[in-house]
């Protein structure tokens, strides 16, 4: 199949962008790595009128250290990301969770923004981002404001970007001190669209008792899923077995997966469950450290 025609602009600067964004509204779509919509486009599953390129902006590719977190550029590639330093001395969960992101080939053209912008739920970084409490800057010709990660996605493929809008940086902070974290997932073959994910950070204080906890899901509804209710039998305790299961077991009321081809909703219902026990007790162990 071929895509249905478009007009084609490439900017070469982020105002010139946000300006043909301004112009065009909900007629453009803009195209970063290009990994997802390129294949939509040409099954006309979206059929833009107007296409707008951001792979000749330079000035949104970059990693950058930023109050002992991360800033990170919309257009920088996730083969990059997976592959610099910084990112796993910063953000460890990131770098832990980058090797999980489809295939190498495709980590060579996608982007972090584009990850993000698509919201797949299916998606392992939207659920790193909510559990590590990231922030996304956002911008039009008219204004910029700041997304936590947790407010950003609003359902299937859906944000809160208005048309005129563009995710232009992802902040990922500094990881508080006495955290343990996980990243833990399933699918048939590395590579494929996870049946279940979790990620969870788990942040303690000086004797061990743990301070906060989050636990996010992906695959399993129909946006990342931030178990609260679930994290709440982790707080306030030293984690043991005990509690581990308890938090395991009370993620059912906060998930709604479904059945499809490639599994049924009983058996996502066991990986979460599975998958939660086993990224725990790993976080656990690596906050321990740090006692």
């Amino acid at each position: 199949m071929k895509p249905a025609s478009f007009q084609y602009f490439a900017p070469t600067t982020l105002d010139e962008a946000l300006a043909l964004l301004a112009e065009h509204g909900d007629a453009a779509k803009v195209l970063a790595g290009g990994q997802s919509l390129t294949p939509m486009m040409n099954f006309r599953l979206v059929s833009p009128a107007i296409l707008i390129d951001l792979n000749r902006i330079g000035e949104l590719a970059y990693i950058r250290e930023r109050d002992g977190g991360l800033a990170i550029g919309a257009m920088t590639r996730q083969r990059q990301v997976e592959r610099d330093a910084r990112v796993a001395k910063h953000a460890p969960l990131v770098a832990e969770t980058m090797p999980f992101v489809a295939h190498p080939q495709i980590r060579n053209r996608g982007t972090l923004g584009g990850i993000f912008a698509h919201a797949d739920p299916a998606a392992e970084l939207p659920a790193v981002a909510i559990a590590t409490s990231t922030k996304l800057k956002v911008k039009s010709i008219k204004r910029e404001r700041w997304v936590e990660a947790r407010d950003f996605f609003t359902g299937l493929f859906s944000t809160v970007l208005a048309p005129d809008e563009l995710l232009v940086e992802i902040v990922v902070p500094a990881m508080p001190a006495h955290t343990g974290y996980a990243f833990q997932e399933m699918s048939r073959r590395h590579g494929d669209y996870a049946l279940a994910g979790v990620a969870c950070t788990l942040t303690f204080d000086d004797r061990g008792v743990c301070q906060e906890a989050r636990i996010v899901f992906l695959g399993l509804g129909t946006l990342p899923i931030d178990a609260r209710d679930a994290a709440k039998h982790i707080v306030g305790a030293t984690p043991n077995a005990e509690a581990i299961r308890a938090a395991s077991e009370a993620i059912d009321a906060e998930i709604d997966p479904s059945d499809d081809i490639h599994a049924s909703a009983k058996f996502r219902r066991h990986l979460a469950k599975v998958l939660t026990r086993r990224a725990l007790e790993t976080a656990v162990i690596r906050g321990k450290r740090n006692w």
